[in-house]
C-alpha cells in the first residue's frame, strides 16, 4: 500500500466515524460507557462529547505519528524495504480504532445485548496476524518490530528473532480470533498467549545474540 492510499483510506474512515458520531450525538447519554472489564461489564464512563469525538481525534494523532516515524528513524532506509506493509498496518490500526469507536457508540445507543469484549477479539486477532506478517518483512530499525538491545545491534539477530516473532504473532492472532467463541473465558484464553508471543522472542533474541557473539 502506498503512503497516498494509506492517507486516503485513513481519512475516509476518520471522516465517516466523525459524521456518524455527529449524527447520533443527541441520542447518546450524558455520561456514556467507555470501558468494560474482562467480563464485559461497564466499569468506566466519560462525558458524551468525548465519547463521540475522542477516538476520531486520537486516530488523527496516531495517523500523523505513524506517518512521521519513518522520517525520524536513523535507519529509515531499512523501513523503505517493507514500507508497503507498514503503510497497510497504519490503515489497519486506524480502522481498528474506529471499529472500537463504532461498537462503543452502538452500545451507548441502547443496543447493548452483546459482550463487547468478544466483539473486539476477532479484530484484535487480525491486528496480531498482520503484525506477524509485517514482522517477517521488517528490517532493523528503531521504531517497528521487536526492538531489544540485541536485535538492534545485529542484523542476523534481528532477522532470526523476527522469523520466530512472526510465527508467534500469527499464532496468537488465530488463538485470539477463536477465543471470541468462548464467552467470558475468551479474554483469559487470549491474554496469556499474547504475553508469551511478546515475551519469548525477547528472551530468544538475547540467547541468539550470545551465541552469535561467541562464534
Amino acid at each position: 500500500m502506498s503512503v497516498r492510499t494509506t492517507i486516503i483510506v485513513s481519512l475516509i474512515a476518520i471522516l465517516a466515524a466523525t459524521l456518524a458520531s455527529a449524527l447520533v450525538y443527541p441520542r447518546l447519554p450524558e455520561m456514556a460507557a467507555s470501558h468494560w472489564n474482562a467480563a464485559g461489564q461497564v466499569d468506566g464512563y466519560m462525558p458524551r462529547f468525548w465519547a463521540a469525538f475522542l477516538m476520531p481525534l486520537v486516530s488523527i494523532g496516531l495517523l500523523l505519528l505513524f506517518l512521521a516515524i519513518p522520517a525520524l528513524d536513523p535507519l529509515k532506509a531499512n523501513i523503505t524495504k517493507f514500507r508497503s506493509y507498514y503503510n497497510a498496518f497504519i490503515a489497519l490500526i486506524i480502522v481498528f480504532m474506529l471499529f472500537i469507536h463504532g461498537i462503543t457508540l452502538v452500545w451507548n445507543l441502547g443496543y447493548d445485548q452483546f459482550n463487547i469484549g468478544n466483539a473486539i477479539l476477532p479484530a484484535v486477532g487480525l491486528i496480531f496476524i498482520f503484525a506477524g506478517v509485517m514482522m517477517a518483512k521488517a528490517k532493523r530499525n528503531f521504531f517497528i518490530g521487536i526492538r531489544t538491545p540485541w536485535t538492534l545491534s545485529n542484523d542476523s539477530v534481528w532477522d532470526e528473532t523476527h522469523k520466530l516473532g512472526s510465527k508467534m504473532f500469527v499464532g496468537a492472532g488465530i488463538v485470539t480470533i477463536l477465543s471470541a467463541f468462548f464467552g467470558e473465558a475468551g479474554f483469559w484464553i487470549m491474554f496469556p498467549i499474547i504475553m508469551l508471543a511478546a515475551f519469548i522472542p525477547v528472551v530468544y533474541s538475547y540467547f541468539l545474540w550470545r551465541r552469535i557473539s561467541k562464534s
